[in-house]
């Protein structure tokens, strides 16, 4: 067996811990050891220890730039692409007149296959490694996405058995048939997709939650993204047998079965005190979108403004989604940026870039439960990181770093997917746009 080879990246690290903290190494070396990070330490250190094993050949300075761990998508749709900056003015009319008709498309494998291709490479390059992932009722679209994708990722097809356009509908049997064979197939890497409550009958989710939950597969859909949608979901179940009493949209995934520690809500915005003691107790995951949920001139869905601090004091796990395509870019740094802006513009304290950071990377990763693989830059875990340049002298603190990174590109949005120079996942390179 060859030996593996030591390779050195020089440059300014911002390592994750947690909300308050990253660690933060002005001239800092990452080591990586075939697929592994086997080290984090300053130049200095590195000398010290590594000596003239660390040569011209395998020491790579990225000067006057940072290194950070991959991110965490945690809410996207991939099948949305083309319709991410679509003219928007309310949830349910804009899946109605763009997104849609859009998702139809993917009827056809050859174009499925084509978009899954160049949109899982655009990802990559973005520096998005892990995460969670609607696809669209289709099966080869499913199965295209699950080739193409590099990273830890689960993904599921949307399920839509009711109030859905007559192109996208499926019957009961054929959600529950294809959910047994895309579990079968790949196993974990499904995520059980109900589209959301108003789309999926009671027996699917019910069923198919049991499939998942047997399989411990991860469950996704949406929840609480605005008062219109709440209101029309509890209007149709309240006619369904055993639902007439219901008082609550999570109530409605609390009793067919959604709920539990593999579970993923996106949005979350509009939660009684009631509801988010259901997705406490039951230990379910809310994703927030921010740049989704931003109003229309910020080219998002005018949904509302996550309480971030509420979710907190609640003791609800949450991490953070770019909701393709109803937020506009697929830079993790935008929903970062978001995030930080609009709390900041409602005078919320708290949303810090280095709180925005742990969201983006590591507590997507602890939801997904691959945190000791992935996340963040720490010595045993896999080589997945990317590459930033710094912009301006490097402030030696890692919240004005971030800051300065993030700030750089909030005039013009969709510089942010172009800003990383490099990706590396399990020590294997991605992109290099120095190439």
């Amino acid at each position: 067996m060859a030996l593996q080879k030591l390779t050195f990246y020089r440059g300014t690290i911002i390592n994750p811990l947690n909300d308050r903290k990253c660690e933060y190494l002005q001239d800092g070396v990452l080591v990586v050891k075939g697929s592994k990070i086997k080290d984090l330490l300053s130049y200095q250190q590195a000398l010290t220890t590594y000596g003239k094993k660390m040569t011209e050949a395998n020491l790579r300075h990225v000067k006057d730039s940072v290194i950070l761990p991959g991110f965490f998508d945690m809410h996207f749709h991939w099948v949305q692409d083309d319709v991410r900056q679509m003219p928007k003015d309310s949830l349910l009319s804009w899946l109605e007149k763009y997104t849609f008709p859009t998702e139809t498309k993917f009827a056809v494998k050859s174009y499925a296959d084509k978009k899954a291709k160049t949109f899982f490479a655009k990802l990559s390059s973005v520096g998005t490694l892990g995460g969670a992932c609607y696809s669209s009722v289709h099966e080869h679209a499913i199965e295209a996405a699950m080739k193409y994708v590099k990273g830890d990722f689960v993904i599921g097809n949307v399920l839509m058995n009711m109030n859905s356009p007559k192109k996208l509908s499926q019957t009961e049997d054929e959600s529950l048939s294809l959910t047994k064979r895309l579990i079968k197939k790949f196993g974990k890497r499904h995520s059980f997709t109900p589209r959301f409550a108003i789309t999926t009958t009671p027996k699917v989710m019910k069923e198919g939650s049991r499939m998942a939950d047997k399989a411990k597969c991860f469950k996704q859909t949406h929840l609480s993204e605005t008062p219109q949608e709440i209101e029309f979901v509890l209007s149709l179940y309240k006619k369904f047998p055993g639902f007439e009493n219901v008082s609550s949209y999570t109530e409605i995934y609390q009793r067919t079965g959604m709920l539990g520690k593999r579970s993923l809500m996106g949005h979350g915005i509009h939660l009684s005190q009631k509801e988010l003691e259901v997705l406490r107790d039951s230990d379910t995951a809310v994703i927030h979108c921010p740049t989704s949920n931003a109003p229309l001139e910020q080219k998002g869905l005018g949904s509302g403004l996550f309480d971030f601090r509420r979710i907190e004091k609640a003791k609800v796990r949450w991490a953070l989604g770019s909701d393709i395509g109803g937020g506009p870019f697929l830079s993790m740094f935008d929903v970062m940026r978001s995030f930080v802006d609009q709390n900041l513009e409602k005078g919320i304290k708290g949303a810090t870039f280095t709180k925005a950071l742990y969201r983006a990377t590591l507590a997507g990763a602890e939801i997904l439960g691959v945190e000791k693989k992935t996340g963040n830059l720490s010595p045993g875990k896999e080589a997945n990181f990317i590459v930033v340049p710094l912009q301006g002298l490097d402030s030696g603190n890692a919240e004005k770093t971030l800051q300065s990174i993030v700030s750089k590109h909030a005039v013009s949005r969709e510089s942010y997917e172009e800003m990383v120079n490099l990706v590396t996942w399990q020590g294997r390179v991605l992109h290099d746009s120095q190439i």
